[in-house]
């Protein structure tokens, strides 16, 4: 077991006060982690300060430049930060190496798009006056980043804002902050001037309430639950403290009798099953055509089937634990839920015979009615619930029966179908054809209850930049 020190300010800091990071895989306690408050938030808020206008003063091209040098690091570390993400969280090592090279491939982006935060010329409407908008930083910024994609999720928050010219203090889920504090060895390998980036971590909230009632703090951006969303958006009125949140999903798969079996059957499996069902976008409710359902359920049920189940680190393992024990809990209790409400249970169903870790068997459900509480709530679990659909229009008012709208997916070889759906599905992200939509160029975010604001593409650096009308006067045209 390690013990760990906080990155702030520059220096690696060791506290009186501790809590346990636990392989979720085994129950193993891998490191004790020093455990921040009040204080060393405040103290966190002051240096990101402090680091602000020599960090803001750089060019962009010189703030890509560092942030590029990070990836360098983090790639030159590619497998041993995959193999900690995987222990912390529990996902397969593929994935975990998944999770890594989008990091990579976040940063990359937001290098490159930091010389494009434009401003522009606006023509005057009066004799004597010139107008000029500048885009520049918000400040000192918090980025709050959740357990499940403990690493692309904080680099989603990170990149942007360190392009944009802010500094940030990053606070990781306190089940999985190994990742984050491997990502601060590699800002200090490359360099980064001190108190640009620093990682806090410790019980939510006092961090939270310190981050929320702090002037110096401009903005936060957090992913996690729609509950902990709203006491944010309570907390931050006092200061008006800016908000990003991408917050809970309850993303709806819809096939057509229309679509490409295979494809759809694969895209099902890959948006319900990834990351062990772990996922703000992953399937939540799998809508099929009557005439197709039979069919669909027999292909899934035997892909579903197949999924090994196993420690993240093993070999060929598709299924890693839950989290902890509650969410195991949680997901059996779904399960018995549907199973009471006159669901079949075509696979899986109850927890995996493993004597280790919180595994659930991965699990089909069939003939699942609306009032099932894996219909209403957000399932982090690889549990597929699937029912059928006779007509277009009734599947697009059951998909947007939610307060939700994160993500959805649907499968159809009908173009004006296909428009149709982009159009009237209630969703920040949707996938036609596509399980796996999100890319470092296109932006990512919620509609309804599933947040505010958008990460990625070039609206992700928006997210970091204040809007500046400057008004020039007496400017005398030439005689």
């Amino acid at each position: 077991m390690e013990r760990k020190k906080l990155y702030l300010d520059g220096k690696w800091v060791d506290l009186d006060n501790h809590f346990s990071v636990k392989d979720p895989g085994n129950g193993e306690v891998m490191a004790e982690i020093p455990a921040a408050g009040t204080k060393e938030t405040r103290e966190a808020i002051a240096a990101a300060g402090q680091a602000f206008p020599a960090w803001r003063a750089l060019t962009a091209m010189q703030r890509a430049d560092l942030m590029l040098g990070v990836v360098s690091e983090v790639s030159k570390r590619r497998d041993e930060i995959a193999r900690i993400v995987t222990r912390e969280n529990g996902k397969p090592l593929a994935q975990g190496l998944g999770e890594v090279g989008m990091t990579i491939d976040h940063f990359r982006w937001f290098a490159e798009e930091a010389r494009r935060a434009y401003g522009r010329v606006i023509p005057h409407q009066a004799a004597g006056k010139r107008h000029l908008v500048l885009r520049q930083p918000v400040g000192v910024v918090a980025a709050i980043a959740p357990w499940n994609f403990p690493l692309v999720l904080a680099a989603r928050k990170v990149a942007p804002a360190l392009a944009a010219g802010c500094t940030v203090i990053l606070k990781p889920a306190s089940q999985t902050p190994l990742s984050s504090l491997l990502l601060a060895e590699c800002f200090e390998t490359a360099k980064v001037p001190r108190g640009v980036f620093q990682v806090i971590a410790g019980p939510a909230k006092p961090i939270a309430d310190e981050l929320l009632s702090n002037p110096a703090c401009r903005k936060i951006s957090f992913t996690g639950s729609t509950e902990v969303g709203r006491t944010l958006i309570a907390g931050s009125a006092p200061t008006v403290t800016k908000l990003s949140l991408e917050l809970g999903g309850h993303a709806p798969v819809i096939v057509f009798a229309d679509a490409d079996m295979d494809q759809a059957v694969e895209g099902a499996m890959i948006t319900k099953f990834r990351n062990t069902g772990q996922s703000c976008i992953a399937a939540n409710r799998i809508y099929v055509e009557r005439s197709i359902y039979e069919e669909f359920l027999r292909r899934f049920v035997e892909q579903a089937k197949r999924l090994k189940v196993g420690y993240g680190l093993e070999a060929g393992v598709d299924i890693g634990p839950l989290v902890n024990e509650e969410g195991l809990k949680t997901a059996l209790a779904h399960i018995e839920n549907a199973r009471e409400s006159g669901a079949r249970v075509l696979c899986g169903g109850k927890r995996a015979d493993r004597s280790d870790g919180y595994y659930l068997e991965p699990t089909v459900l069939a003939d699942v009615p609306a009032t099932a509480a894996c219909m209403l709530e957000e399932t982090f679990a690889p549990i597929a619930p699937v029912c059928a659909f006779d007509s277009e229009g009734e599947v697009i008012r059951q998909a947007n029966d939610t307060p939700y709208g994160l993500a959805a997916y649907a499968y159809t070889t009908d173009l004006g179908r296909a428009w149709r759906l982009a159009e009237g599905l209630d969703a920040g992200t949707i996938g036609i054809n596509d399980s796996v939509p999100s890319t470092s160029n296109a932006p990512f975010g919620g509609m309804k209850e599933s947040g505010q604001g958008r990460e990625l593409g070039s609206e992700g650096l928006d997210a970091f930049l204040e809007t500046k009308h400057i008004s020039f006067g007496g400017i005398s045209d030439p005689s």
